[in-house]
């Protein structure tokens, strides 16, 4: 007989991290009745295979259903291969390129290779939603439709802006929420776990439950982790990731990158540390030098097996014993400005590097990144039109000047 965890200590490991509950009431009560008849929740979190490879702030859902999995409880790894050919309107001002089923079906393969590096594939319940929704007919999803009106979908902010400023809204994205909300109907979801720009179609799945006569899902939104610039949303496009496919080393040295700050953020939404564990981080009972280099261990562990962490440590570690980089590094601070003078979301590196003090002029920054005498983060550039956006880099020139950029965040 299965034995769950009191309910205070589950709602204290859920919550850990959560932006928001919907509603923390429910979820206890969920848990209350799943201890008493024994039965684990189910807990579903949906993603949408739109690219192949995921980055570290992907996995923020993925650690929320590692906890719920190690409570005992029953996660369904929903691979959106139908939606994603739809595509997520969710924050878009336009609308997006429908994906090929081929490049779906690719991008699942990779993402359950990814996956099972955080989940116990094991005990994962993974489905495709195309399972249900391809043999849906035309009659059945304009039955769906008719659960939903225009104007509760246009309530939702981006549909808001668009149709405020003219821009074109496909009536396919009206169907996106309400397939992702079909989803928790079809799954019978317990509980729905999702990232605060999602809130709308969370909700709509819990009106579609009611619906269907089901009870409605409780809801876990988790915030969207900054990369390691510190400030903007993480992505690839911003230069500000750390891949969980790149090399130990590289996972190892982006982490260390990141503000002491910011760490702790990290260690709540990424780390197994316990809650004991991050008190006493947070409160300086742990060196913030050595809390980050556990953390940066952990999850070069996390994505390329136990002792990479360590190895990723030891050559960390030598580095800066053998004087390699200083331990004293001068800070700039670097406004982002397009050409115009307005905040940009990238810039050429060689104006970063003039801006930074360390060429005499953007054209001089080219020739020394044509030259392979510029190092972004340990890493070589050779492209002298390469663009970066905002963030917290370590900039290297020549054999020996380094210099700390910063952004400036008025």
């Amino acid at each position: 007989m299965k034995k769950f965890k009191d309910i205070d200590l589950q709602l204290e490991i859920i919550l850990r991290g959560a932006a928001e509950a919907i509603s923390s009431e429910e979820l206890k009560n969920k848990l209350r009745r799943s201890i008493a008849e024994n039965k684990p929740l189910r807990v579903k979190a949906g993603f949408d295979p739109t690219a192949p490879d995921l980055h570290i702030g992907h996995t923020v859902l993925l650690q929320k259903m590692k906890q719920f999995q190690e409570l005992g409880h029953q996660v369904i790894f929903l691979v959106g291969d139908f939606t994603g050919m739809i595509g997520d309107p969710t924050g878009k001002m336009q609308t997006r390129p429908p994906l090929t089923p081929e490049q779906v079906q690719a991008n699942a393969r990779t993402y359950m290779e990814q996956v099972s590096k955080i989940l116990d594939i094991s005990k994962t319940i993974v489905e495709f939603n195309s399972r249900w929704m391809s043999r849906m007919s035309s009659s059945d999803i304009i039955q769906l439709a008719g659960k939903y009106t225009v104007a509760r979908m246009l309530e939702r902010d981006d549909f808001q802006k668009r149709f405020r400023e003219q821009r074109p809204i496909s009536v396919h994205e009206f169907l996106y929420p309400l397939i992702q909300g079909y989803d928790s109907v079809a799954l019978s979801a317990d509980v729905e776990l999702g990232g605060t720009d999602q809130k709308f179609n969370l909700l709509v799945g819990r009106e579609l439950q009611k619906e269907y006569g089901q009870e409605p899902q409780a809801l876990v939104m988790m915030p969207l982790l900054e990369g390691t610039d510190g400030v903007n949303k993480m992505s690839k496009s911003l230069n500000n990731y750390i891949g969980i496919t790149e090399e130990p080393g590289e996972i190892f040295g982006k982490v260390m990158s990141i503000s002491d700050g910011m760490m702790v953020r990290y260690y709540e939404l990424l780390s197994d540390a316990t809650s004991d564990e991050i008190r006493k981080i947070k409160t300086n009972q742990v060196h913030p030098m050595e809390a980050k280099k556990a953390l940066a261990e952990e999850l070069a562990d996390r994505f390329h097996g136990k002792g990479a962490g360590k190895k990723a440590r030891e050559e960390f570690e030598r580095q800066f014993s053998k004087g390699e980089i200083p331990e004293e590094i001068p800070e700039v601070t670097v406004g982002w400005e397009s050409e115009a003078g307005q905040a940009a979301a990238s810039m050429p590196l060689a104006k970063v590097m003039h801006l930074s003090g360390v060429a005499a002029s953007v054209g001089e920054g080219k020739r020394l990144i044509k030259q392979g005498g510029v190092e972004l983060d340990g890493v070589r550039q050779s492209d002298p039109e390469v663009r970066v956006g905002p963030g917290n880099y370590l900039l290297k020139v020549g054999k020996r000047r380094y210099v700390k950029v910063r952004p400036n965040q008025k």
